[in-house]
């Protein structure tokens, strides 16, 4: 009885960390870039009452062993990284990769790396492409993207290349860098649409060296479209059911602590 109980405690935790994760999800149904997370479980170490026995020859049959289970527990929180669908913004900053791959970003020349899905770029007064919280959209050189004074115009290509309009007439600027990543569920999300590189995600934590532009077929990074925007990638319909499976599975392991309450109140009061 004492066993249901704790059971029941590890379920209902379980599904509350399944519903933790739901509600982010749905609150970020409108955040560009976002990847959606998910819950997995496993069930916990099984205590044997009966080993296995062996069956012999002429005497007797095998025995299969007798265990009970203690509960559930987190297996993983995973990210899914599927892509999420497009909105056109017909602004020239606004960038969206399709296919694998991320930008890469930083907060300055001396700060890490890191990658982002989310494309919603802007220009600032020095000219630099910046991310909204400021972060310096990088090269495929590594470098910090600065358009010159003089470029009174630019488009951006699908392999990222910038084209500036100048009063000599049209030349390529910089190209916009695309990372590739071996693992992606191995990232670290650090919010703002912000991940960092592990040692899970690629060898070593490296980038640099995972560093290209879009559509290069050596890394197989995607396409970089200009005027669009990848959305979240969040199915609010499978939210939804997931949070009523989640609901009522809480519920449930709820009821069991309750069910073990009640008969062991009942032999409390066997003695009465």
């Amino acid at each position: 009885m004492l066993r249901s109980m704790y059971s029941g405690v590890s379920g209902m935790r379980g599904f509350q960390t399944k519903l933790d994760v739901i509600g982010n999800n749905i609150a970020n149904v409108n955040t560009v870039g976002f990847k959606a997370g998910r819950v997995m479980f496993k069930d916990i170490l099984s205590q044997t009452v009966a080993g296995v026995t062996a069956p012999e020859e002429g005497e007797r049959g095998g025995v299969n062993a007798k265990q009970i289970g203690l509960g559930v527990s987190i297996s993983s929180i995973d990210t899914v990284h599927t892509a999420g669908s497009a909105m056109t913004t017909n602004q020239p900053t606004d960038l969206r990769i399709d296919g694998d791959g991320f930008f890469v970003v930083r907060a300055n020349e001396d700060s890490e790396m890191l990658l982002t899905r989310a494309g919603n770029f802007t220009l600032d007064s020095n000219r630099q492409l910046v991310t909204s919280d400021g972060y310096f959209v990088l090269s495929s050189a590594g470098d910090i993207i600065t358009l010159d004074e003089a470029v009174t115009a630019f488009s951006i290509g699908q392999d990222g290349t910038i084209m500036g309009v100048t009063a000599d007439g049209t030349e390529p600027i910089e190209q916009i860098g695309v990372a590739k990543v071996v693992n992606p569920s191995g990232l670290e999300k650090l919010g703002g649409n912000m991940y960092r590189v592990t040692a899970n995600a690629n060898p070593e934590a490296d980038i640099e060296g995972f560093l290209s532009f879009a559509g290069d077929p050596e890394f197989g990074t995607g396409a970089i479209i200009a005027g669009q925007l990848e959305m979240s990638n969040v199915d609010l319909t499978a939210e939804f059911t997931e949070m009523i499976v989640a609901q009522r599975g809480f519920q449930a392991n709820s009821r069991i602590i309750t069910t073990s309450d009640e008969i062991l109140q009942e032999v409390v009061n066997l003695k009465r």
